[in-house]
């Protein structure tokens, strides 16, 4: 029987026996009941779950998942709707999950540094054990070191979060008390807006949608902002909290003139000024630096086989912020 310290303490040696265990696996028929998950594999799915949103894909979608669920259905000799399940276990939103899943999975989504560490020690085990990049990726790109980022934080307080989380424990699936059932949530809400920003800083090619600005190599951080059309605390469910196409990917600048209701964006996508910020412009006060055209476009910038905003989204902001 597993326990917490399983999770939060393996040691690479565990690691290493329970990769040779995995790698002599025999694929279990469908339909047949699937072997217990072991620690690395839950651990794995747990940092898949930074950049994948499972409860995108069902049972019949889940062959649509894209990598590193793929991979990690390979390596561990399961259906990609298994790996799938025991994502939702960790974050609460299915049951039937290992006895400390949900635990060992807030500490170490509430902790990136650890969950850093515990993910490169997992990865040097299995390259230890003869597991090549293609079978066992290195999906965060932590490897070789860095930091878990978690993006988007900015966007969160802690009232909207409480609130956030008051809506949902009502469909809990969570048997832990209500501190821990708390705890579990919000640290799954911070995840899950990480995942978002980092899908709308994808899908905007990690550019400016207002000017264009793209920062240079990796310098993505701060100096450019994935943050939602219709605001978190305004949106009406998770699946509008979650969706990339409620997003937009802008400098800091072009991002709070947006927020504050100086910039709208008709279903066209063309960019237009509220009025007073368009009298400093023509008024030559400095404003024209950052919203005369150029560098401000007339259209939003976004890469040819992106997904674009849905117009409820930009009608929502345009009713309801702009020029407020």
């Amino acid at each position: 029987m597993a326990s917490l310290s399983d999770y939060l303490d393996l040691t690479p040696e565990e690691a290493g026996r329970q990769f040779r265990d995995l790698i002599q696996r025999r694929v279990v028929r469908a339909g047949s009941r699937q072997v217990d998950f072991v620690p690395i594999e839950t651990l794995l799915c747990l940092a898949a779950s930074f950049v994948v949103q499972h409860n995108r894909f069902g049972g019949s979608t889940s062959h649509l998942a894209p990598e590193p669920v793929p991979a990690l259905a390979r390596l561990m000799r399961r259906p990609p709707s298994s790996v799938l399940a025991k994502m939702a276990n960790l974050d609460g939103s299915r049951s039937n999950g290992g006895k400390f899943d949900i635990s060992a999975g807030a500490r170490l989504r509430e902790d990136p540094s650890r969950m850093a560490s515990v993910y490169r020690l997992i990865l040097a085990a299995g390259r230890r054990e003869g597991l090549t990049t293609e079978q066992l990726p290195d999906f965060l790109g932590l490897e070789s070191g860095g930091d878990l980022l978690l993006l988007g934080q900015e966007e969160l307080n802690d009232q909207d979060l409480t609130a956030s989380i008051r809506e949902v424990l009502v469909d809990s699936t969570i048997e832990d008390g209500l501190a821990e059932t708390e705890r579990i949530l919000m640290a799954a809400m911070r995840v899950g807006q990480h995942r978002f920003a980092r899908t709308v800083l994808q899908n905007c090619g990690h550019t400016c949608v207002f000017c264009g600005f793209a920062p240079p190599g990796d310098k993505t951080q701060r100096l450019l902002v994935a943050s939602h059309i219709k605001p978190w605390s305004s949106c009406q469910s998770s699946r509008e909290r979650l969706d990339h196409r409620n997003g937009l990917a802008a400098c800091p600048t072009h991002d709070v003139a947006f927020d504050q209701g100086l910039l709208a964006i008709t279903d066209d996508l063309r960019i237009h000024l509220a009025p007073v910020l368009q009298q400093a412009v023509v008024a030559g006060d400095g404003a024209q630096y950052y919203f005369a055209r150029p560098p401000l476009r007339e259209r939003l910038l976004f890469p040819q086989d992106s997904d674009q905003p849905q117009h409820r989204y930009l009608r929502w902001h345009k009713e309801h912020v702009f020029g407020g």
